[in-house]
C-alpha cells in the first residue's frame, strides 16, 4: 500500500511518499480502508519528535482518519466489514489502509463524506469538551477565542456560538477572521495590529466570563488579563510554539481559575453525554468542520507544512480516494 512516511525527524519536508506492507490485523481490531485523513499540529510535532510522546522512526504519521472497514478480526465485535467509520489515533492515518482496534472507531452519519467526517474528530471533540466541561459555557457568556482561525479555535468559535456564547474571536489574519465571523463570531481582533489587551478590553469592557487558548505564546497573558472576575481561562496547546509565563498575582487579584484540557480528566458521565451531543450536531448538520484545504497523499508533506506555517484555516484534509484534489474548495458555514 501506499503511505506518506517519516524516515528520520525534521520539518514536514522529510515525510515521503512510499510502498510499504499493510499493516497486520490483530486481535480486537478492523482493518478500514481510509477515504480521507486530517493534518493535525501534533502531527507536525510527532514528525520533529518535539511532541510529548516519542514515536520511533520510521513511522506513518496522521491522527485522524474515516473510511471503510474491509476486515474484521476474529472475535472482534461492534463494526463489520462495509461500517463507514472514523476514529483516531496517535499515528499512522496517511496511509491507504490502518488497523485500529475498535475502541478508537465510531460509526459515520449517513450522509457524511469521509472528508468531513475526519476534519470533525480531534477539533471539534476538543472544543466541546472545553467548552462544556472545562469552561462550562452557558448561554450568554462572552468567550475569547485564541488562535480562532485554526482547526481547534474555528471549530470553538462554532460550537461556542452554538452553545449560545457570544464569542470574540483572535486572529492573525483578516481572512481567518472573516471566517470566524462566517460561523458566528460577533467581534473580531486582529492581534498583529496593536495592543491585544487594549483591543479587547474595547470590545469587552466588563471581562469575559472564558478564554480558550490553543496557542500560548505572547497571546496568553493578555487575554487572561481581559477576563472578567471568576473567570475561566483554558488552556489547550500551544501552536505559536512557546509555552506562556502568567504572573500568578493575576490570578489572585481577580480570582481568575488557569485550568487545563485533556480527554482523560473529563468524568465519564460528562464525557459520554459530551459524545452523545456532538454527534447529533454532525448528524443534523447543525454543524460542519471548515476545510480550508484538500491535499492528495501524495502531497502529505505540502499538508503538513501548511499546517505548521500557522496559515491554515479550518481544517486541512489529505484525499485518499482522489489522485489529485482541490487545495482551496472551503467548507460553506
Amino acid at each position: 500500500m501506499k503511505a506518506a512516511v517519516c524516515p528520520e525527524y525534521g520539518p514536514p519536508d522529510v515525510v515521503r511518499l512510499e510502498d510499504v506492507p499493510a499493516p497486520p490485523l490483530d486481535s480486537g481490531q478492523v482493518r478500514v480502508q481510509v477515504g480521507a485523513a486530517a493534518v493535525n499540529f501534533p502531527d507536525v510535532l510527532l514528525v520533529a519528535d518535539k511532541y510529548q510522546i516519542h514515536v520511533p522512526v520510521p513511522f506513518i504519521p496522521g491522527s485522524e482518519f474515516a473510511g471503510e472497514v474491509t476486515e474484521v478480526a476474529a472475535g472482534t465485535e461492534g463494526f463489520a466489514v462495509g461500517d463507514r467509520v472514523t476514529g483516531t489515533g496517535l499515528f499512522g492515518a496517511f496511509a491507504e489502509q490502518v488497523c485500529v482496534p475498535t475502541a478508537g472507531l465510531a460509526p459515520i452519519p449517513d450522509g457524511v463524506d469521509d472528508g468531513t467526517a475526519a476534519a470533525f474528530g480531534v477539533a471539534h471533540r476538543t472544543a466541546y469538551h472545553t467548552l462544556r466541561s472545562v469552561a462550562r459555557i452557558q448561554p450568554g457568556d462572552d468567550v475569547i477565542v485564541l488562535g480562532a482561525g485554526g482547526g481547534v479555535g474555528l471549530a470553538a468559535v462554532q460550537l461556542a456560538t452554538t452553545l449560545g456564547a457570544r464569542v470574540t474571536a483572535v486572529a492573525s489574519s483578516d481572512e481567518k477572521l472573516s471566517i470566524a465571523a462566517q460561523y458566528g463570531a460577533v467581534s473580531l481582533v486582529n492581534h498583529t495590529r496593536g495592543d491585544l489587551r487594549a483591543e479587547l478590553r474595547e470590545v469587552l469592557p466588563d471581562g469575559a466570563h472564558a478564554v480558550l487558548d490553543p496557542v500560548g505564546g505572547d497571546l496568553s497573558e493578555p487575554a487572561l488579563r481581559s477576563l472578567g472576575r471568576g473567570g475561566r481561562f483554558v488552556t489547550i496547546g500551544y501552536a505559536s510554539g512557546v509555552i506562556p509565563r502568567i504572573p500568578l498575582n493575576l490570578v489572585l487579584v481577580k480570582g481568575i481559575h488557569i485550568l487545563g484540557f485533556q480527554f482523560q480528566d473529563i468524568t465519564p458521565d460528562e464525557f459520554t453525554r459530551n459524545e452523545a451531543e456532538l454527534r447529533d450536531l454532525l448528524a443534523t448538520g447543525a454543524v460542519r468542520p471548515h476545510i480550508g484545504a484538500v491535499y492528495p497523499l501524495s502531497e502529505a508533506t505540502a499538508a503538513l507544512r501548511e499546517v505548521a506555517s500557522g496559515k491554515a484555516v479550518g481544517k486541512v484534509v489529505i484525499d485518499l480516494r482522489t489522485p489529485s484534489a482541490d487545495r482551496s474548495t472551503p467548507a460553506t458555514p
